[in-house]
């Protein structure tokens, strides 16, 4: 039984010997002249303004989770574009489906107003 699962014990292995090499390797040769420069955070060129422990709206979040939503469900359009011809209308009845629940959720969010900013 061992030689079923042995392989899988080598790529974790590997894994992990591969995430400790990296910071072990990347602390002995990284450069170690720290300066005010290099230890501001980067934000587009422009010097940080205010804190980083600021409150974020919560309509951030909405917007956030219902962009990954939506475009997740439009990434099965996509399998399904390269079988069309072969799914015929049955194919189509159940996209159609697909797009009318999609197209209801969103109309719901937008009612609701979780996609505008206030």
């Amino acid at each position: 039984m061992l030689d079923i699962y042995l392989p899988i014990l080598v790529l974790i292995g590997i894994a992990v010997a591969f995430a400790i090499g990296s910071v072990v390797f990347s602390g002995l040769i990284g450069m170690k002249k720290p300066s005010a420069v290099k230890l501001s955070p980067y934000e587009c060129g422009l010097s940080p303004v205010g804190s980083a422990r600021e409150r974020v709206s919560v309509k951030f979040y909405l917007v956030a989770v219902a962009f990954i939503v939506f475009d997740i469900e439009v990434v099965f359009l996509y399998p399904w574009a390269v079988v069309f011809k072969q799914l015929g209308w049955y194919g189509a009845a159940v996209m159609g489906v697909f797009l009318f629940v999609l197209i209801i959720g969103f109309i719901y969010d937008w009612k609701k107003g979780a996609l505008e900013w206030e």
